[in-house]
């Protein structure tokens, strides 16, 4: 059974599984390049995009084919004076999916924040465990 069938109330148990994250964009590379593509909406021609993200030609096209597999991205091939070019841009499907992995990760970072408070205030007891008196 996967966390996304579990009932409520065993979900709500794990408070820190944040099955929210999706695996496609949380990879680094392919989270940079939403990011950028977000960020340009009419599209990042490959080049600049490469430079953008830092990635290798070869490193940058194996994520652009999985961005694309997930419908996230599109890629239009063409020509600019004589010269093959390509465009890559954020689908509606996309920019949806980034914004609700983005509250999902804010949400991460609330309740890292929120442990971490409570974490130093707690001390060094291990959860689930009671101090022990030495003799």
């Amino acid at each position: 059974m996967s966390k996304s069938e579990l009932p409520k109330t065993e979900i709500n148990t794990a408070p820190f599984s944040y099955d929210g994250l999706d695996r496609v964009i949380h990879e680094k590379a392919r989270l940079g390049v939403l990011t950028s593509l977000i960020a340009h909406p009419k599209g990042v021609v490959f080049g600049d995009l490469k430079k953008m993200c830092a990635l290798t030609d070869g490193n940058l096209s194996r994520h652009l084919q999985v961005l694309e597999e997930a419908k996230l991205i599109e890629i239009e091939k063409g020509y600019d004076h004589n010269r093959p070019q390509t465009i890559c841009r954020i689908t509606a499907q996309g920019r949806q999916r980034y914004l609700d992995y983005l509250k999902v990760l804010e949400q991460v970072v609330q309740d890292a924040a929120s442990a971490a408070k409570v974490g130093s205030a707690r001390g060094s007891t291990p959860l689930g465990t009671r101090r022990l008196k030495l003799a």
